[in-house]
């Protein structure tokens, strides 16, 4: 069943985007209207988020939402023949010199992004980066493993590399041990386990469990921190610019990272909040103030 599904986004997607949208604007009518998928979970989430807007407000946000959902989609399985050429014409990483300045000051560099714009072609640095270093996008294992290979596959079109989650603090070791300088992209937005319920912080209007590791690997390396915020120009077409969270993060307080991070993604999302990944179950986990 894998093979008969893998070749048939390989044959799809030799389609022109053009044609792929009209695939898009057709999944969307039956996603949204007909089938309803997550539509509650997007729902609740943009209604506790935005309660100062209107009924019609939010549920305009919500229509562009699942709309966008769909074109990430093609979006996403294109890749999988877009040249390179195309690839940075559609995602234009306005300035990169600022990571090419710390690969001259011999550090390497965290990169945190989110669930917003097209995340997936945000792999497209490598083409703008030195091949002897590299971008590592970190990822955590799908528990359907055809559907892993595929999502692994997509993400390495660029030349971009994955390193599983759990693998990454060996990773970066090795590579600094071997004087090695190297991009880590993080996709920062996700729920924290149960188990990592470390830091809460207050994020579109509710309390907010957020990830920290991406912090503690800053501080322990030294390495600095920027923001990738990705925006859409139009559509199939976004710009990516890294914003500085902590040039020196040793120098920081505990949660300082983190808590910039979650302001300047914040700012992305209120700008237009129909590209965020609304249909994650984002606050599942409820605060016990008890204990605080």
């Amino acid at each position: 069943m894998y093979y008969l599904f893998y070749g048939f986004i390989w044959l799809i997607t030799w389609l022109p985007l053009g044609v792929l949208y009209l695939l898009s604007d057709l999944s969307y009518l039956i996603i949204y209207y007909l089938v309803g998928y997550r539509k509650q979970v997007a729902r609740t989430n943009i209604e506790k988020s935005f309660p100062d807007k209107s009924e019609h407000e939010r549920r305009r946000i919500e229509r562009r939402f699942f709309r966008f959902f769909c074109d990430i989609i093609v979006e996403s399985v294109y890749e999988m023949h877009i040249s390179k050429a195309e690839m940075l014409k559609r995602m234009n990483f306005c300035n990169v010199e600022v990571l090419w300045d710390q690969y001259e000051k011999g550090k390497s560099c965290l990169l945190m992004t989110a669930h917003y714009g097209n995340w997936e072609w945000a792999s497209a640095l490598s083409l703008s980066l030195p091949p002897d270093k590299p971008l590592y996008g970190i990822y955590k294992q799908l528990r359907d493993k055809n559907f892993d290979a595929l999502i692994y596959e997509l993400r390495s079109k660029s030349t971009g590399k994955n390193i599983e989650k759990n693998d990454l603090f060996r990773k970066m070791i090795h590579l600094k041990n071997d004087g090695q300088l190297a991009m880590f992209g993080m996709i920062s937005d996700q729920t924290p386990n149960a188990k990592n319920l470390n830091y809460w912080t207050k994020f579109l209007n509710q309390d907010t469990p957020v990830l920290t590791g991406t912090e503690v690997l800053a501080r322990k390396f030294d390495y600095p921190v920027y923001y990738a915020e990705i925006t859409r120009i139009k559509r199939g077409y976004y710009k990516c610019e890294f914003i500085p969270v902590s040039l020196e993060p040793t120098k920081t307080q505990e949660f300082e990272i983190t808590e910039k991070y979650m302001q300047l993604l914040q700012k992305t999302i209120e700008k237009n909040p129909e590209y965020w990944l609304w249909s994650h179950r984002r606050w599942k986990h409820k605060r016990n103030l008890s204990t605080i």
